[in-house]
């Protein structure tokens, strides 16, 4: 292999690995645990404070894509999403040998609830927990899996080869250009009923809530297809939905969990 070839192979590899590991970009995370810190109880945001030695949820929120260079935790990577064919239930379908978001939620969960797991176990699961609900309000990680999540699905974003899984990602967001602290200043406004609508249910209805802007999303664009300005009108506002939606939906799972009434 000559050294053109060679840098050729690596630069696509590199590239691949880039694409599918990508969900809401560092950007969207944070934006998500700073919606959630503004929805704790005092109680809750206490305890959380001390199990993560005084780290902030925004500092925690990309761990969980942090650890995907450590190969002790490959077998984490299918935590981060989950497939099944538009139109059907996940419950009707075979479960992932690996896992998927769903069983990964429920993992955090029950370690969390659990007073015999150690600290570290407790620490360790409540960051997973707090980047996988990001994930959970990703439409394209609750995907088919015939396309890898919309990975699959090849177009441009303005002049730059991309796919749909990576524009909605990290690229819209990209494009507007705020920080994750003023996106997060930026979100739509709710008011209480609102807000008690968006906590309603549990993780699993939040991921069928998802799963209708995934339907959509689906079909909002052509193989090949040339995306830009247009498309940032048309759907960044269902972007800033999706992080405002996971945050307050976090805020209200965290606040089960470490402050239950």
């Amino acid at each position: 292999m000559n050294q053109l070839t060679s840098l050729l192979f690596s630069i696509l590899i590199f590239t691949t690995v880039q694409v599918f590991a990508d969900d809401w970009g560092k950007t969207g995370h944070r934006v998500t645990a700073a919606v959630a810190d503004r929805y704790l109880t005092e109680a809750s945001r206490e305890k959380i404070r001390e199990l993560l030695q005084g780290q902030s949820l925004e500092l925690v929120s990309n761990y969980a894509d942090d650890i995907k260079s450590d190969s002790r935790f490959d077998h984490l990577d299918p935590w981060h999403y989950v497939n099944f064919p538009l139109g059907e239930k996940y419950k009707d379908e075979k479960a992932a040998k690996g896992g998927d978001i769903v069983q990964a939620i429920e993992k955090c969960i029950e370690v969390l609830k659990d007073p015999g797991s150690t600290r570290d176990d407790k620490e360790f699961y409540l960051k997973l927990l707090v980047h996988f609900i990001g994930d959970l309000h990703q439409p394209l990680h609750i995907g088919r899996a015939d396309d890898r999540g919309g990975n699959n699905i090849q177009l441009r974003w303005f002049s730059r080869g991309s796919n749909l899984h990576r524009v909605w990602d990290t690229q819209m967001v990209e494009q507007f250009g705020m920080s994750y602290s003023e996106l997060s200043d930026n979100l739509p406004v709710v008011d209480p009923r609102q807000i008690k609508e968006i906590m309603m249910g549990d993780y699993n209805d939040w991921m069928y809530d998802t799963r209708k802007l995934t339907e959509s999303v689906y079909g909002s664009v052509r193989v090949g297809e040339k995306l830009g300005y247009r498309y940032m009108y048309d759907h960044f506002d269902s972007l800033r939905w999706q992080l405002l939606k996971g945050g307050i939906r976090l805020a209200s799972l965290l606040n089960e969990i470490f402050d239950p009434a």
